[in-house]
């Protein structure tokens, strides 16, 4: 090779990696402010991905349901919708509430809640004083969205205490961080959730998240706090739509921050889109691996398989996040439209189902996006056009409204399962990721703004 080969050859190399070396404007801390900040949401992280478990685990309890007490698609999905509906309204209400009281509590009232209902939901396995019927359909739905009324709590303490510590430049990487904590919740219910059903009576699914979440709400109450104040450190000026702003945090003051800004309620409707993909393929793609592909939970090709949708979820967050911050510069919604096109993509797959290979492979791209999308809108946009002071108020928002999305696919997606059977379910979906598409190529260059910029 020659010499001015090789010349231009080092340039390419070396333009490459800029994007990885630190850029003007980002914040430096000392040594001990990153060692308490990593403390800080290891704890919360850890904490976050147990209720997950605590989340998850219905789906993998789904078919024992059915064989147990004669339920059809229509009955369990009503079970998903009573719990994904009241998340998706309490995470609307829960939000100014988390702002006020601060993250630290929030996340200790959604752990303790999630302890009780799990076990409650558990227990539910020896009430066969109600029977089988409409009764005991009623105990476990109320049940369910009470867990998903004390879940919705999680999210918004995970993205309040954030907001706090993490200056806007560094919040697309720490919050891949995060994104790949919440997946190992998924990862553990996926791993042990199967098994559990297999070798156990159903009810233990519900029995062990709850002594895991129980465990990490000791670690929360002992080690979490808001802000960096609250250690002995300056405050830090994070710079996102919060910065400038003295006034007091009031419920006025947070609703009108996310309710009067038009991106953050085109980010919402997106948000609806997302639920009912993300829904419609978290909460029904073991039972469809059950009867369409003939697979038992407990199999070594479904625990392969699982653990490595569970994996794509951990790299599309750090994806989503080092590509936001790096080359997009902050900026979130080509990343989520990035995201939406793989959906599409990928659901398409599964759709025509060439054979089970391809639809593994599909599931693990599906995955990977609808990690990248949840990271940067539920996670990311949140704290940036919310502000510090309205983090859990705007989080609320998108999240719900990702509920809500996903709320149709309980008892409306069973209902077209159980008259149409799975043929429907891929194209179902394909629809919500165009148009949560479209929203976001019109959010392209949104970045939020200070007070002191307006």
């Amino acid at each position: 090779m020659s010499t001015q080969s090789t010349t231009k050859l080092s340039l390419r190399i070396s333009s490459l990696f800029k994007i990885f070396q630190p850029r003007e404007g980002m914040p430096s801390h000392s040594k001990d402010f990153r060692k308490r900040r990593a403390l800080n949401w290891l704890t919360l992280g850890l904490t976050y991905s147990a209720m997950y478990m605590g989340r998850y685990n219905l789906s993998f309890a789904n078919k024992a349901l059915s064989q147990n007490f004669g339920w059809d698609k229509t009955q369990i999905g009503a079970i998903i919708t009573a719990g994904l509906s009241i998340y998706g309204f309490s995470a609307m209400f829960n939000g100014p509430i988390a702002d006020k009281i601060g993250g630290r509590k929030a996340m200790l009232i959604g752990a303790i809640g999630t302890v009780v209902f799990n076990l409650a939901f558990g227990l539910g396995a020896y009430l066969g004083f109600l029977g089988k019927g409409t009764y005991l359909l009623i105990y476990f739905a109320s049940v369910w969205a009470m867990n998903s009324y004390f879940q919705s709590f999680s999210a918004l303490a995970l993205i309040k205490v954030n907001a706090g510590w993490f200056h806007i430049k560094e919040r697309g990487v720490f919050s891949a961080i995060f994104g790949s904590m919440i997946q190992s919740g998924r990862a553990l219910i996926f791993v042990i959730g199967g098994i559990l059903v297999a070798i156990l009576p159903w009810q233990w699914v519900f029995f062990v998240p709850a002594a895991v979440v129980a465990l990490m709400a000791f670690f929360t109450f002992r080690v979490v706090k808001n802000n960096p104040e609250d250690c002995g450190f300056a405050e830090l000026d994070v710079q996102d739509a919060s910065s400038g702003d003295t006034g007091p945090i009031t419920v006025g003051y947070v609703l009108g921050k996310v309710l009067k800004n038009p991106i953050t309620l085109t980010i919402a409707f997106a948000e609806f889109c997302t639920g009912f993909v993300r829904h419609g393929f978290e909460q029904w793609f073991p039972r469809y691996m059950i009867e369409v592909q003939h697979l038992s939970l407990e199999s070594s090709i479904f625990q392969k398989g699982a653990l490595s949708v569970v994996a794509a979820g951990i790299f599309g967050a750090f994806f989503a996040g080092t590509v936001s911050d790096w080359i997009f510069k902050g900026r979130r919604a080509p990343v989520a439209f990035i995201g939406y096109l793989l959906q599409i993509g990928s659901l398409a797959i599964v759709w025509k189902a060439p054979s089970m290979g391809w639809v593994i492979a599909a599931f693990i791209v599906n995955s990977f996006a609808i990690s990248i999308v949840h990271s940067m809108l539920s996670g990311t946009a949140s704290m940036d056009f919310g502000g510090k002071k309205a983090a859990a108020t705007a989080a609320g928002i998108f999240d719900g409204m990702q509920y809500l999305g996903g709320s149709v696919v309980g008892i409306g997606m069973g209902w077209l399962l159980d008259k149409m059977g799975w043929g429907v379910w891929g194209p179902s979906m394909i629809g919500f990721s165009v148009m949560g598409a479209v929203l976001m190529a019109f959010l392209w260059n949104a970045r939020p703004k200070t007070v002191a910029s307006h």
